[in-house]
């Protein structure tokens, strides 16, 4: 079985892909959440993300406000 740190990359993986994908940078990500109602700073976004700490519905807020609407996972 995968380490809990192992999820945790790929959880972060998901997320930068995504930001590149939609050409998002931290700030912008912050005013779209903002859009949505969650409020946050940019440090705090690049921490959570750094660090791949963060719950799994953080990662679906931020998928969100990016307005991704499907997800592919791939082993």
């Amino acid at each position: 079985m995968p380490e809990r740190t192992d999820w945790e990359e790929r959880a972060k993986g998901i997320l930068r892909a995504e930001m590149a994908r939609k050409g998002t940078t931290y700030a912008q990500l912050i005013d779209l959440l903002a859009e949505k109602g969650i409020e946050d700073n940019e440090r705090n976004l690049r921490n959570k993300v750094s660090r791949g700490k963060f719950t799994a519905g953080f990662l679906l807020q931020c998928l969100s406000a990016l307005g991704c609407t499907s997800l592919q996972l791939l082993e």
